[in-house]
């Protein structure tokens, strides 16, 4: 099932590093190799089920699974060819990967979350308005949907990103720095911030509304998209199945990922999922407007190597609808 490789970074180690060239590959003709994040809600529901399995049987498909720390080194691995698709990611992830090269297929989107990611400071700060973060010391993981949510809030506060101090941080590493004090804002994103709002004091300085609208993607490579549609419908089917099976089932999917995201509570799986749409659809033009305002505040603030034209991508569409 897998495309050509055709193409090759200095990223490799990233992938490299994670294990996934450890194990020689069974025949790719038959598996469809997906990557994904413990923060990949839907496709870790499939996967603990087994659901894209049983609805790829009849192609006589092998599913193998790959987990990433995150959506840098996701998609590196998707761009090189060692998966076959991406889990969401958050809408900024796709701009960088543009930035680096990357033949791009965007194949479903979720539907806006702005409400799943925010800036917190803890409850007793001196800090009480975006203007305050000036000269602060702020987590954040770097290219995640929560790295523009940053930029935008500071632009909307009069300041620019030079402005504060960055301290580039994976999410387990934000939240000791800012549980330690070293951080005097943390900026996060679901199931993260449940965690943190419930188990520590903490206020919102401010979420995505009117700032970022937290749009999650699944992506393939052009190649693939054009080579393998059914895959690609019948992917897709099963994660709009599995969207509305969650918003549908809110406590017996918690239940499931509760042990899969570290085995954080019910109560703060339930509270992390509310604040995410789930709703799987197609993606359409318009649906880059957004993507194209990242890939903007990104390169005004010297954070991508070259523009980017988020327009330069292939859309898939099932095939009746093409």
């Amino acid at each position: 099932m897998s495309p050509t490789h055709s193409k090759r970074s200095p990223l490799i180690a990233a992938s490299l590093a994670f294990g996934l060239l450890a194990a020689p590959l069974v025949d790719a003709a038959e598996q469809l190799r997906i990557g994904y994040q413990k923060s990949s809600t839907l496709i870790s529901l499939l996967k603990s089920q087994g659901t894209l399995e049983k609805a790829l049987a009849d192609q006589d498909i092998r599913v193998s699974w790959h987990e990433f720390p995150n959506g840098q080194p996701l998609l590196e691995a998707l761009n090189v060819g060692n998966i076959d698709l991406s889990a969401d990611v958050a809408d900024t992830v796709p701009v960088f990967a543009q930035a680096a090269g990357a033949d791009l297929a965007y194949f479903a989107q979720e539907a806006p979350s702005p409400s799943a990611q925010a800036i917190i400071v803890r409850e007793d700060s001196p800090i009480t308005s975006l203007a305050d973060l000036k000269a602060k010391k702020v987590a954040v993981t770097k290219a995640a949907g929560v790295h523009y949510l940053l930029i935008a809030a500071l632009q909307q506060a009069g300041l620019k990103f030079s402005d504060i101090e960055p301290a580039y941080l994976a999410p387990a590493d934000g939240r000791a720095a800012f549980e330690n004090r070293k951080a005097d804002a943390w900026v996060t994103w679901e199931p993260f911030l449940s965690s943190a709002q419930q188990q520590l004091p903490t206020r919102i300085l401010a979420d995505g509304k009117g700032l970022a609208d937290y749009q999650r993607y699944y992506l393939t490579s052009a190649t693939f998209a054009r080579n393998h549609p059914q895959v690609l419908q019948t992917v897709f089917d099963e994660l709009v199945k599995t969207g509305d099976w969650l918003r549908a089932n809110p406590r017996q999917a918690a239940e499931i990922l509760g042990p899969l995201w570290g085995n954080l509570a019910p109560s703060i799986v339930e509270q992390a999922n509310a604040k995410r749409s789930y709703q799987v659809r197609l993606v359409q033009p318009e649906s880059l407007a957004e993507q194209q305002k990242i890939a903007d505040a990104f390169s005004d603030a010297g954070l991508l190597p070259r523009s980017v034209d988020t327009g330069d991508v292939v859309l898939w569409k099932p095939e009746q609808l093409k």
